[in-house]
Formats: structure tokens, sequence, C-alpha cells
């Protein structure tokens, strides 16, 4: 299948796309964020019952992602209280 333009052909023109405010986000599923702060599933969640970690987002029924900025600041946070 020839998948070339034949010369002479015009192209359409390009759409104007807007930026989305979130383009530049990344999600961030559990077991990355266990692995990146160093605690397991039991402990995040308590911590997020106890409004001190990030709540997640919901990505479908029955999974849920986590906000790479959000988890990162509280990583942040968390150096800066042991600043003396």
């Amino acid at each position: 299948m020839d998948t070339t333009i034949p010369t002479g052909t015009a192209c359409p023109p390009l759409r104007s796309v807007t930026a989305s405010p979130y383009s530049d986000q990344v999600i961030l599923r559990l077991s990355d964020v266990e692995r990146r702060i160093g605690l397991k599933k039991t402990t995040i969640y308590r911590l997020i019952s106890e409004r001190r970690f990030p709540k997640p987002i919901p990505l479908g029924a029955r999974s849920v992602g986590f906000v790479l900025t959000e988890v990162d600041a509280w990583i942040a946070a968390r150096i800066a209280e042991r600043q003396p």
C-alpha cells in the first residue's frame, strides 16, 4: 500500500491545538507511589484518611492514580520538616 502523497496534492491545513492545563501532569499508580516514597499501601491509605497524604484521583471503576507533582510536594514537605 503506497502511503505517499502525490506531488501537487495539497495537504489539509493543521488545526490549532490549545494546550491543556493538565498536559504536563503525570499520574502515578499506587505501586509507583510505594516505590517513590518507601511506604506500603496500608500506610499510604492511613495517611490519606488522616489528610496527611494527597488523595488519589479516580482513573476507572476500580483504579486510582496519584498526581506526581502532589506526591513530590509531599516528599519535599517531609524533607523540609527535618531541617533545623
